[in-house]
């Protein structure tokens, strides 16, 4: 056997064992990420059902998750869960005030802790089993790397206008703007993989932990390692939630420097 047909054997096993555990753990019946011929058809596009259902689940679990913090709002002695929220705001309101100034720092603050906020329930849904992270999946990550795109070109324009933004491409000489369109294909394409790879990875391998289990090796086997690594995985879930969301303030200071004097 050649070399490349022992590497295309070992990964048609590999997608094998990935698949049963898969199937093992799927109670409820979901649309496995792995069977590829399985995506719906509409307008010419190809959806990923497992994707979809994944999204809408995270969502309604930042609109609970959202409702659970504000339905009891009390500013002298606020409830655990508000006194949270409001731990997460000040902390991520440091970053933005401190990069971006008060004025468009105010801008950014909602799109900032959504993007935390959103991510971070993707990240952590995949840690369930049979149920997977949107995250886990590039389109989702380069839908959310386009929406940094629309934000950046928007407030840079906003701030510096038509001229002054696309005179930032020739700056600080004119033939730099090679270098600018490169970096400016780039930046989502980084920002993308980079969210997607790690989760994606994560998922993966407590899949290929899970799949070390059985009767006569439970826990030297694939228990132990596999609640290791979850719990590692709980802490990526949030470093990359954070770095996306610190990405995204760079970026937007990046094209939109403020100009104020007064900085929170």
């Amino acid at each position: 056997m050649s070399a490349a047909a022992g590497v295309a054997h070992a990964a048609e096993e590999h997608h094998d064992m990935l698949h049963a555990v898969e199937m093992d753990l799927n109670i409820w019946n979901i649309p496995l990420f792995t069977d590829y011929d399985k995506y719906w058809n509409f307008m010419g596009l190809s959806l990923s059902p497992r994707t979809l259902i994944m999204t809408w689940i995270v969502m309604a679990l930042v609109l609970l998750f959202a409702w659970a913090c504000t339905r009891n709002m009390d500013l002298r002695r606020p409830g655990k869960l508000q006194a949270t929220f409001e731990l997460l705001w000040e902390f991520l309101g440091g970053q933005v005030f401190s990069n971006l100034g008060s004025k468009l720092g105010a801008a950014m603050m909602p799109i900032i802790v959504t993007f935390f906020i959103y991510i971070a329930f993707s990240n952590l849904l995949g840690l369930i089993p049979s149920l997977s992270s949107p995250t886990a999946d590039k389109n989702t990550t380069f839908g959310l790397a386009l929406i940094v795109v629309l934000l950046i070109h928007y407030h840079g324009l906003k701030a510096n206008g038509l001229g002054g933004h696309i005179g930032h491409y020739f700056q600080p000489f004119k033939v730099f703007v090679v270098i600018h369109l490169i970096e400016e294909i780039a930046r989502p394409v980084t920002l993308a993989f980079r969210l997607y790879g790690n989760i994606f990875a994560g998922e993966v391998l407590i899949a290929v932990l899970l799949g070390l289990i059985n009767i006569n090796a439970y826990v030297f086997g694939g228990f132990i390692p596999s609640v290791i690594w979850l719990a590692f995985s709980v802490f990526v879930g949030f470093v990359q939630a954070f770095v996306f969301s610190m990405l995204t303030i760079a970026y937007v200071a990046q094209f939109a420097a403020h100009h104020e004097a007064d900085h929170h």
